[in-house]
């Protein structure tokens, strides 16, 4: 007998959608194949994806940001072999192991303002631990978020997340407040209160592609200093290389006390989450020995996941995939914010790096106006999530709609795209665009599309 995974994959080939509808989120394979998503990929490499057809699609979404340097890449792989290879003693829980330091020497040579890190398991781990070292090193209890902004959906890290739809229904959560992205005077308001730990922002929010003003972070950083706050910026999608640099919030020269990373320092394999930080805050949070596990994980600093974070660290640096990202992300950049005066329900292409926004807008022309109406009477953005279907089963190119009722697109390819890939989302969007402003066609059978899945519910 024995277990053998090749053979069970054979017998069950195709069984997914089912098994996740009996098993697991049943609204998930009926959301999939409400869209017309609901593929079975079955190989992945670099920026592509393959159906159990053949089919080859281009991912323009990478896992949320996961596949940073691309799916299934033979550096990190080999990595991971190397790990199991090597019965490592591993997760002995009493002894320093060498994977962990070798990982946050790299991390930290980066970004040298900081001295220590802390690793989880995700992203919303690495908030976590964030919100927890920011309150108890300053003794004060609130921090201040942003709307819109998006953190995390674990208990403490939801209670600083701006959007409304994922906080419905968990209440009560932490006493934090939002305050408006980019607004100075409202940060002012809430420190001078005296109670506020910390400030915590995406240097891009992820949920609709927004950015602060230029200078916002030093600004914010300088202001929550005077106050005695701390200013977290959350990494975990902007980081390790997608805007162009390595820490997005180094853009500006802006100096954050904590920065929270994730996603693509797993490598797309074994989830990892860190939380950089100043000396003085771990010294404050790991006082004594008394206090040496006062926060912990399990699972955190596991082998695989070091030795993933290692190799997707080297791969970044031999394949210089963050200058990568600065210039095939103002390649991509310059190619869309062309069309934006063409198409007139085309209002705004922004972003930094391989982190694009798409936002569309009211037509002005009697013949548009009808069929956008009717897709905002059902429900808004639903013209975005009709591109995001055009560009899927057109052109087999996988994006997302950024946020609820947001008529955003967000492009997060892997940072390994080249001139090609960028040539391509530029003849696919064009060509969705120019259907769409035909004022039939593309709108209209995409609301008969949606009337229809109605009905069948």
């Amino acid at each position: 007998m024995g277990f053998d995974l090749p053979s069970l994959l054979a017998a069950r080939r195709g069984e997914g959608y089912d098994l996740h509808a009996r098993y697991l989120n049943p609204q998930l394979p009926r959301t999939l194949h409400a869209i017309g998503f609901d593929k079975v990929y079955e190989r992945a490499e670099g920026a592509y994806l393959w159906d159990r057809d053949g089919n080859r699609y281009a991912d323009f979404l990478s896992g949320f940001g996961v596949f940073g340097v691309g799916h299934n890449h033979p550096v990190v792989r080999h990595a991971l072999r190397d790990v199991l290879d090597g019965e490592l003693a591993d997760l002995v829980q009493f002894d320093c192991a060498l994977l962990p330091g070798l990982l946050a020497e790299r991390l930290l040579a980066k970004a040298p303002e900081f001295d220590r890190v802390y690793f989880g398991n995700s992203g919303t781990e690495a908030v976590e631990a964030a919100l927890k070292f920011a309150r108890y090193a300053t003794g004060r209890r609130r921090v201040v978020y942003c709307n819109h902004a998006f953190h995390g959906l674990t208990a403490g890290s939801l209670s600083v997340n701006g959007a409304e739809e994922f906080r419905r229904g968990f209440d009560p959560l932490l006493p934090d407040v939002a305050v408006p992205l980019g607004d100075l005077d409202a940060l002012e308001a809430e420190l001078r209160k005296g109670d506020v730990a910390a400030l915590i922002i995406e240097p891009i929010q992820g949920k609709g592609v927004w950015m602060p003003p230029d200078g916002f972070l030093t600004a914010a950083g300088k202001l929550l200093h005077s106050h005695g706050a701390l200013l977290i910026c959350d990494e975990v999608q902007t980081g390790l290389g997608r805007t162009g640099k390595f820490f997005a919030y180094q853009h500006e020269g802006a100096e954050p006390d904590i920065v929270t990373v994730a996603k693509a320092l797993s490598g797309g394999f074994i989830p990892v989450g860190a939380t950089l930080a100043k000396g003085w805050i771990f010294d404050k949070v790991y006082s004594s020995m008394d206090r040496v596990l006062v926060h912990d994980s399990t699972f955190g600093s596991n082998a695989p996941a070091m030795a993933a974070g290692l190799a997707s660290l080297a791969v970044i640096e031999d394949e210089q995939l963050v200058s990568n990202a600065e210039r095939t992300g103002s390649a991509l950049l310059a190619a869309l914010g062309d069309m934006v005066g063409e198409y007139e329900m085309l209002a705004e292409v922004r972003g930094r790096g391989l982190m694009i926004g798409i936002e569309f807008g009211k037509p002005r022309s009697l013949k548009l106006k009808p069929g956008w109406s009717m897709l905002q009477t059902a429900r808004v953005g639903l013209f975005a999530q009709m591109v995001v279907v055009a560009l899927f089963q057109r052109h087999r190119i996988l994006t997302q709609v950024s946020g609820d009722h947001t008529e955003v697109i967000k492009l997060l390819p892997p940072l390994t795209i080249g001139d090609t890939e960028v040539e391509m989302f530029r003849e696919a969007f064009d060509d969705v665009m120019k259907d769409a402003h035909r004022g039939s066609g593309l709108m209209w059978d995409f609301g008969r599309t949606l009337v229809k899945q109605a009905v069948s519910r």
